[in-house]
């Protein structure tokens, strides 16, 4: 009697407990949904409203800045070939699944999937290369599965500092990048790392 009595408001929090997750789950897609549909916008406006309050000719100065981002198309494009070759050998010699064997048992301590581990590898190489991985995780898994939602965070908290370092600081004659790369790499690897926190957290 008294185990009954007991266990119906023990069940009874546990679906409130569970309903109010379910709940912060909803609010959070929601605000998250509402902050990225109107985040380019106000910052257009905003950008819009302080050139106007620093009396910038704002279409005059997008213009100009539209003609230099044209010449360092020009300008960059050796180099892009030139890495864009790099990064296609370096997947067709199979140096890629050399490198996801030997770090999967360091990846399986944090938690990270040994699918998403290519974006890991790949993303400070390739933007496009990473985007091409993490398209094909989506096909296979889904675009709601951890996976899918791993890979995806990783894309975006990381850079292509390789890229970044063959292609502009070559393009400007920079030979002695110091300590870019070093600096370029920890960054991805925090952000790889918070990304499989994050989605710990919020995924499960």
């Amino acid at each position: 009697m008294l185990d009954k009595l007991f266990a119906a408001p023990a069940d009874t929090l546990h679906q409130l407990v569970q309903i109010g997750s379910a709940a912060d789950s909803s609010l959070f897609v929601t605000i998250m949904k509402t902050f990225s549909s109107w985040a380019v916008p106000v910052l257009i406006f905003l950008i819009i409203i302080l050139g106007w309050y620093k009396k910038v000719k704002v279409y005059e100065t997008f213009i100009e800045g539209a003609k230099d981002g044209f010449n360092v198309a020009v300008k960059i494009i050796p180099y892009l070939v030139a890495i864009l070759v790099a990064i296609g050998m370096f997947r067709a010699s199979g140096a890629m699944d050399v490198f996801v064997a030997l770090l999967s048992p360091l990846t399986n301590l944090i938690g990270m999937p040994a699918e998403t581990l290519p974006v890991a590898i790949m993303r400070p190489l390739s933007g496009s290369g990473a985007l091409g991985i993490v398209t094909e995780l989506m096909k296979q898994h889904g675009p709601d599965s951890f996976i899918g939602r791993l890979a995806s965070t990783m894309w975006g908290s990381s850079e292509t500092t390789f890229y970044v370092v063959a292609v502009y600081f070559g393009s400007v004659g920079i030979r002695r990048v110091r300590h870019s790369i070093a600096a370029g790499l920890i960054g991805d690897t925090v952000g790889l790392v918070m990304a499989v926190i994050i989605c710990r957290l919020v995924f499960g």
